[in-house]
């Protein structure tokens, strides 16, 4: 028999950094879109996750997708994948 475990897929978001203080670590903002149970109406609900940094390279008001993976401390269970776009300085 073939013991081979069957692998999900690991989750994916995107949203904007609003945290690099800490060191090889950002903190994400996850915003989505759902709709009330009863009223109906749009609302708007987010999260924050910690995301493991290794390079540093994620700043405040990046737009960044983080991957699910295994914990690397308390708070952190998620590595920043990639820059999907650079913040806008004015």
């Amino acid at each position: 028999m073939n013991d081979q475990v069957k692998q999900t897929p690991k989750r994916t978001l995107v949203g904007e950094v609003v945290s690099d203080k800490m060191d090889k670590s950002v903190t994400v903002l996850i915003k989505r879109q759902m709709k009330h149970p009863l009223y109906g109406k749009i609302i708007e609900r987010s999260k924050k996750y910690h995301a493991h940094d290794e390079s540093n390279t994620a700043k405040v008001g990046d737009l960044v997708e983080i991957q699910e993976g295994r914990p690397v401390s308390k708070t952190k269970a998620w590595h920043v994948t990639r820059v999907v776009q650079t913040a806008q300085i004015v």
